[in-house]
């Protein structure tokens, strides 16, 4: 009797974490798109969220070391910036470009477009040898690829400009995730808990867009009467109250997605990422008024075929092969965070799980 009961509980917990991770996810997507309609500063926006993400990762980190007396890790800065900065460069210019993005686009074709990220993924996974090369993975570009065609064809909605945008977002993000990945797997280095990576990459992702807002954003907003030239106080709040709900979001977003990961597979974050991604495009019809013919439904259907393809050859080939000896080395130690920890059954079951960092 117990063993049903305890699998039932599992079962919540695992729905209430996937449901965390919706709310963050499609959240931080319909905030940005809705704050764009009247803030035209992305860049700047961009960076007050990072600025928040490094504030409440450090307090996290502050947390995790009273509650375990053990201190977290700090890197040098040689390792800060040979091994760090390649990741949070490629990370800065994701994320601006994908917020950026959201002046020109709906949020149906930003949705659809970032799916193609995991072709980019595959790319450099497989230049760098994290995987190997698979018959498979060209069924799996072909179907992504069409399905990305087949859903801006002809689209009522289309901007060139915003397309381009979210598309190089979805090529840097194949080269961000990668290196992250690496990054987490350098046990070395400590930063298999992301909250740690999150604490060490902020810093210099702020640096690496700050210029490219100084370069696009900063005069206007200087002249600009929603911050710096502001006459009342109220509305000056009212605009940082704004920016700040967007940072706590994308904090919720990395620490939900670890928190999924790490109570369940990286396999349980992939498939729910496909289901989110329906749920993003359902609302966006009925919330946003994003217009969507017959041809684009059935594109967005056979882009989520590649996705469920290459996440189901993903399981296959991680339950039939032996862990190579960097998979074996890159064991995440257990976490020093009683939210984050499993019992002995459960890391027991894990044990079989690929550990991959996956975007969604």
């Amino acid at each position: 009797m117990a063993w049903p009961l305890q699998s039932l509980c599992r079962t919540l917990r695992t729905l209430g974490l996937v449901l965390l991770y919706y709310v963050f996810s499609i959240g931080i997507t319909f905030y940005n798109k809705w704050l764009m309609k009247g803030f035209h500063y992305p860049l700047f926006m961009t960076l007050v969220h990072l600025a928040l993400i490094f504030c409440l990762s450090a307090l996290t980190r502050g947390a995790m070391h009273c509650w375990t007396g053990k201190t977290r890790v700090i890197l040098s800065w040689t390792d800060y910036l040979h091994k760090v900065a390649p990741t949070a460069l490629a990370t800065t210019l994701d994320i601006g470009l994908s917020n950026w993005s959201f002046l020109f686009i709906t949020i149906s074709l930003y949705t659809m477009t970032k799916s193609s990220a995991v072709l980019f993924i595959l790319f450099f996974s497989l230049v760098l040898k994290l995987e190997e090369p698979n018959p498979f993975l060209i069924l799996v570009v072909l179907l992504i690829a069409s399905g990305l065609f087949m859903f801006t064809f002809q689209s009522t909605q289309f901007n060139m400009e915003g397309f381009v945008m979210v598309l190089l977002a979805s090529f840097i993000g194949g080269i961000r995730w990668t290196l992250t990945q690496v990054l987490m797997q350098k046990a070395e280095l400590g930063l298999q808990n992301p909250v740690d990576a999150m604490y060490h990459l902020q810093p210099l992702m702020f640096l690496g867009l700050f210029p490219l807002f100084i370069y696009n954003e900063g005069l206007s907003l200087s002249t600009s009467d929603k911050l710096f030239r502001v006459t009342e106080l109220s509305p000056l709040l009212y605009c940082v109250f704004l920016l700040s709900v967007g940072g706590i979001l994308a904090f919720g977003l990395g620490f939900s997605e670890f928190l999924l990961v790490s109570r369940t597979s990286s396999l349980t974050l992939s498939v729910s990422g496909i289901f989110k991604e329906i749920c993003t495009l359902v609302l966006a019809a009925s919330v946003m008024g994003d217009k969507m013919s017959i041809l684009n439904w059935l594109g967005f259907a056979v882009c989520l075929c590649g996705i469920a393809l290459h996440v189901g050859l993903r399981v296959h080939y991680s339950k039939n092969k032996t862990p190579s000896l960097r998979q074996l080395n890159s064991k995440t130690p257990e976490l020093e965070f009683p939210l984050l920890r499993r019992n002995d059954e459960e890391d027991s079951a894990a044990e079989n799980e690929e550990e991959e960092i996956t975007l969604h």
